[in-house]
């Protein structure tokens, strides 16, 4: 029972630490090739075991009925196999037979090379060449360079590892409920991230991925999609995600990528994501220098798709090496070509030219595109003049591994009304930092999505730009022109510092809490003048009242109460959750409903409650889902792995066991509450331990003071460092002999034993925390095994929605705090007036004379 997170971290680690110093960009070739072997060989035997037999039988005795039954008859057998799944593995040449060679120290590196080319001769002729063909070859994966090490005993080694890193994994079992697929998409980002600026020529981050796949994934009867620029092929799997079962089943897949290996990638990571060979059409070749894929009936129109998306890479250089003609028909349409020394434009006009008439494209480039000028900006105003542009939405900058540069997701459309305005989010301050790069969170991306399908303006985030607005703009898209950035900052009012007061346009602008309770708004406030108000008393009292009111107490239990209706609602539909592919609809219906639930309560941001919903999958829901439906949820709550921990360093590096934790139930949890009694008991002594630490630090500190009745006593028993310097401990043994060699009633005998306690009631209790934290930890590992269900409901109802009432029913406070905060500012802003100020120095300058004169001059 292996999950994909677990499979993701096992495999990154090892990853990391068999890679040594290759580049990451380049490691990834052999890691993630080597990987797809293991799953064609494997998948090779599952299909042989459901022709030969439906009875149990192990691998060992599979691989052997396989050798017979080649044996015995091979061409049917081979042309069976193909048949059923494009593709075989014979067994000399199976992943399995490289692990037996290793085991049995037989294992020599060609051996690996004679697999895979011989893969490569094996699907040669078939109708699905085309999807496995150079899939690995040595421009890809050349097993003699010299960066897997040195010399070929090197070479060996560490080919060896990279090989046994995946030898217990079931692929094909695995590959149910893209469990594999998720795996490996994962090593593609991980490997994107380490590969810093190289990362941009085959992986585009997840966050900008689900926009536009969420996007395209919105268009009706959606049976094609097409990227131009495929690289891992990440953006159509994502894509794939969104869409129905039953659509999933028919779509086509089109990509092209100029680059070898990562067009290898593209193919591999597809197959693996359970899309069959005759439904994914995957070219290496160059997207600009000559138009593909091409429609024979229709040579001029191109074959069109109901989806089209890419990520190319930004204003490419030199692009027009084929000297392509404005006459090119992906180019007529625009009446320019795109300047050669950006590309940017190129890449959009090629996906458009394959776009379908009711077809929805996204395509992510610069911010540079919405307005710069001469041919780009000829481009433009064509497209904009056709209305082909549907929707612009500004993201932050350094989303992306390979650029901080703030980037522009375009959706277009070929069907829109010409009247029908133009759509532009500028969604660029709305993320969280995470290292040096800046990540959208789940409720960001949920808002630009929404935003999207309601086509609904928000000041200071979203409009909706008709073309008068446009014309008038000369074309220009640049978002600040559309929409103004909301300036949070309260500008300062002369009057107010000048005779005091807070002006009553800022408290105007309290909408929240004077549609909430106005009344104590107002009883709160007096006039000091026309328009000038100031708080009768602190904004401390005040925010207590407002929110104790009942009205906003009656709100809050009102959200409590249907939160709990709705985590009442979901729970059932999780513990018995049976199949992996349900687990994202169970996820997607409860982060949809939680906003349906919101929306129905004023002065909320609904999105500040779809994060917490969102996070709770993203932390824990996702992972325990899926042990959940490979078991069921009692056995999953009584079940435990082994604790793995890395120890040592170097060489020395290993994964050890350290006890066991629960599959889902966490120890720390089920110790809080089945053992709170021994947990207080361990921190009872510890923080006593923590006085005797204090005590002792004292007396250290004193013994270093020359002239002290401390330093007299015990300083001799401090530690010294080489300088014979004392060091911030006591010398046990020296103390003992301090001890031994002073008179009993003498004031250092007295401080020495003082220590001396001191120490060994810290030392005592040290051994009893020790040995209670071992004891405890064991009776937790044990009790994992005989949880009752209804400990089990408990303990898993805490883990996933503990605090999850309490946190929505927070919201409704959340932005009358915000307000509050707001009046205690503008309440110390104008405290202090001009007058008081003054008046405030001609006392400080009184004060300042009256000292002066008490100065008496001395000779």
């Amino acid at each position: 029972m292996i999950t994909s997170e677990e499979i993701k971290r096992r495999l990154w680690d090892g990853a990391n630490e068999l890679r040594g110093s290759m580049d990451a960009s380049r490691y990834k070739d052999y890691m993630l090739g080597l990987m797809f072997y293991k799953f064609l060989s494997d998948k090779t035997l599952s299909t042989f075991k459901s022709i030969y037999t439906k009875d149990h039988i192990t691998e060992s005795e599979l691989i052997t009925a396989f050798k017979q039954s080649i044996a015995s008859s091979g061409p049917q057998l081979e042309k069976t196999l193909q048949a059923m799944q494009g593709y075989y593995v014979l067994p000399q040449y199976l992943y399995q037979t490289w692990i037996k060679d290793i085991n049995s120290g037989d294992f020599e590196v060609q051996k690996v090379i004679d697999s895979l080319n011989h893969f490569e001769r094996s699907i040669a002729g078939s109708k699905d060449a085309d999807d496995f063909k150079n899939l690995f070859s040595s421009s890809t994966l050349d097993l003699t360079d010299t960066a897997l090490g040195s010399n070929l005993n090197e070479r060996s080694k560490n080919i060896k590892a990279l090989i046994l890193l995946f030898a217990d994994l079931d692929m094909v079992a695995l590959q149910k409920g893209d469990v594999l697929g998720d795996a490996y998409e994962y090593l593609i980002g991980q490997f994107a991230m380490e590969s810093g600026k190289k990362a941009g020529e085959f992986y585009t981050p997840r966050q900008v991925s689900e926009i536009m796949a969420q996007i395209a994934a919105k268009t009706s009867n959606i049976r094609s999609i097409y990227d131009p620029t495929v690289g891992s092929g990440s953006l159509l799997l994502t894509v794939k995600k969104h869409l129905s079962k039953e659509v999933q089943q028919s779509l086509t897949y089109y990509g092209q990528e100029k680059n070898t290996a990562t067009y290898n990638l593209a193919r591999m990571n597809l197959l693996l994501h359970e899309v069959k060979p005759n439904k994914m059409t995957i070219k290496n070749g160059d997207t600009l220098s000559h138009d593909w894929p091409e429609d024979p009936a229709h040579p001029n129109e191109g074959i069109q798709f109901d989806a089209v998306v890419m990520n190319p890479p930004y204003s490419a250089k030199n692009w027009n090496r084929a000297g392509l003609k404005v006459s090119d028909p992906r180019f007529e349409m625009a009446g320019v070509l795109p300047p050669d020394s950006k590309g940017d434009f190129a890449f959009l006009l090629h996906g458009l030219f394959h776009l379908g008439q009711s077809g929805t494209m996204a395509i992510v480039l610069p911010h540079g595109v919405l307005f710069r000028g001469a041919a780009e900006g000829e481009i433009r105003k064509r497209l904009l003049e056709k209305n082909y542009i549907d929707t612009i939405i500004g993201l932050p900058s350094n989303l992306f591994s390979n650029t901080g540069i703030p980037v522009v997701i375009i959706i277009l459309k070929k069907n829109r009304h010409l009247a029908e305005p133009v759509l532009i989010i500028d969604a660029s301050n709305h993320f969280i930092k995470v290292g040096k790069q800046n990540v959208l969170q789940e409720k960001d991306i949920a808002k630009i999505v929404d935003t999207y399908v309601n086509r609904s303006e928000e000041a200071g985030y979203s409009h909706l730009a008709n073309r008068q607005e446009i014309i008038a703009n000369e074309y220009n898209l640049n978002i600040p022109r559309y929409i103004e950035a909301i300036d949070n900052e309260i500008a300062h009012d002369v009057d107010g510092h000048l005779f005091g007061g807070i002006p009553q346009h800022n408290i105007d602008e309290l909408a929240i809490i004077k549609s909430t309770t106005p009344d104590l708004l107002q009883a709160a406030l007096q006039s000091v003048r026309p328009n000038y108000v100031t708080l009768k008393g602190d904004v401390t009292g005040l925010s207590d009242d407002i929110l104790n009111d009942p009205r906003v107490m009656n709100q809050s239990a009102k959200l409590a109460q249907q939160a709990q209706t709705y985590i009442d609602k979901y729970w059932p539909q999780i513990i018995t959750i049976d199949d992996q592919d349900k687990i994202h609809d169970l996820m997607e219906s409860m982060l949809a409903e939680i906003k349906t639930l919101l929306s129905g309560f004023n002065n909320i941001d609904i999105y500040d409650g779809y994060q917490i919903i969102a996070e709770i999958w993203q932390s824990s829901l996702l992972h325990d889902c899926e042990i959940i439906a490979l078991t069921d949820f009692y056995t999953a709550g009584r079940s435990r792995v082994p604790n793995m921990v890395t120890k040592g360093t170097g060489d020395k590096k290993r994964e050890v066991q350290d006890g066991f934790i629960g599959s889902i139930v966490p120890n720390a949890l089920i110790a809080s509450e089945l053992y709170a009694e021994e947990l207080v008991n361990i921190e009872n002594n510890k923080s006593q331990i923590q006085t005797l630490e204090g005590e002792l630090a004292e007396l250290i500190e004193a013994a270093k003071v020359e002239d002290s009745t401390e330093y007299e006593a015990l300083y001799e028993s401090l530690k010294k460092n080489d300088d014979d310097e004392p060091l911030d401990a006591f010398d046990n043994k020296k103390l003992k002999e301090e001890l031994k060699n002073s008179p009993k009633n003498s004031e250092q005998y007295k401080l020495l034993k003082k220590v001396d306690k001191l120490i060994s009631e810290k030392s005592a209790l040290s051994k009893q925390v020790k040995s209670d934290e071992l004891a405890l930890k064991e009776a937790v590992q044990e009790q994992i095994l005989n949880l009752t269900d209804h400990e089990i409901d408990n303990l898993m109802y805490k883990k996933w929605f503990g605090n999850t009432v309490a946190l929505l029913s927070e919201l409704i406070k959340k932005t009358i705090k915000a307000e509050l905060k707001t009046l205690q500012m503008l309440s110390e802003r104008y405290q202090d007036t001009l007058t008081s100020i003054d008046d405030e120095i001609l006392q400080l300058e009184a004060e300042l004379q009256a000292m002066m004169q008490e100065l008496v001059v001395t000779q």
